[in-house]
């Protein structure tokens, strides 16, 4: 179950447009994932830059990081993403009603 603490971990993680391009690949890149010189190579940065950014993905439970052999490979937590999306759109359109006692 996510909590309004894990969910708002989780955007504060995407909030930042070098960890959203990551995140980005990564989704599209599925289940295989990609190393970091994979990473580094599509959005042309340095792995030290991809590091300090997929350790924040990581901790905000959106990434996940396998080693294979000398390579590590990072897939997206989709079970995560999901979760995420569906706490965004969970109560869309349900309405909202405002009484007196909610205005003050």
């Amino acid at each position: 179950m996510n909590t309004n603490a894990s969910i708002a971990h989780s955007l504060a993680a995407l909030g930042h447009e070098t960890r959203l391009a990551i995140f980005r690949l990564l989704v599209r890149a599925g289940e295989e994932g990609l190393n970091v010189g994979e990473i580094g190579q599509h959005l042309d940065m340095a792995a030290s830059t991809l590091a300090h950014h997929l350790k924040t993905l990581v901790d905000a439970g959106l990434v996940i990081q396998e080693r294979q052999g000398r390579q590590i490979v990072n897939r997206v937590d989709y079970g995560a993403m999901r979760g995420t999306v569906s706490f965004l759109t969970s109560e869309c359109c349900v309405g909202v009603t405002l009484t007196r006692e909610d205005a003050a």
